[in-house]
C-alpha cells in the first residue's frame, strides 16, 4: 500500500511550488523534519540534495534527500533519506483546481531499508497521517505568501 494524500489548497500553483522550491522551509512542513542543515544552491533542479535532521534528540537521525525528478510548478519528486531506517521516495503533484487553487497530492512510498520490509496497516496509516499534517502545514505556508501576480 502507497499513502497518497490529497489536498485543494487555496493558492495558485506557482506559490505552492515557491514553497517546495525552498529547501530552508523543508522543516516547517515536513512532519518529522526537525531541522534543516543545509540545501544545495540548485535545489530543487535533479541531483540536488537537502541535508536534514529528524526525530526527537537525542535519537536524532542526519541524512539528505535528493531531487530525482522536477517539473515546476506541477511535479516534485525526491529519495528522501531517513538510515538507518531506510528511505522513501515521495511524488508531490500539482495541478489547477480553480481560480487561485491548486489540487496538490503527496505519494508516498518506503523505497529501502528496514521501513521497507516491515511494511503493514499500522505503518501506512501513520504514513497517511503524517502526509495530512505536512499538507496543512504546507497550505499554511502557500496561503501566507504573496502572489508575484
Amino acid at each position: 500500500m502507497v499513502a497518497i494524500v490529497e489536498k485543494v489548497i487555496g493558492a495558485p500553483a506557482e506559490q505552492v511550488w515557491a514553497v517546495l522550491a525552498d529547501g530552508w522551509t523543508y522543516s516547517d512542513w515536513v512532519v518529522g523534519t526537525v531541522h534543516v542543515r543545509d540545501v544545495d544552491d540548485t535545489w530543487p533542479r535533479v541531483g540536488s540534495q537537502l541535508h536534514h535532521k529528524a526525530g526527537p534528540w537525542p535519537v536524532s537521525l542526519h541524512d539528505s534527500s535528493t531531487v530525482l525528478a522536477c517539473e515546476p510548478p506541477r511535479r516534485l519528486v525526491i529519495r528522501a533519506g531517513l538510515w538507518p531506517a531506510g528511505e522513501a521516495i515521495v511524488v508531490f503533484t500539482l495541478e489547477p483546481a480553480g481560480p487561485g487553487s491548486t489540487w496538490v497530492s503527496i505519494d508516498e512510498d518506503f523505497a529501502a531499508g528496514p521501513l521497507h520490509w516491515v511494511r503493514n496497516k499500522v505503518n501506512d496509516l501513520v504514513l497517511h497521517q503524517r502526509n495530512r499534517e505536512t499538507l496543512t502545514r504546507l497550505a499554511d505556508i502557500a496561503t501566507r505568501q504573496k502572489s508575484d501576480a
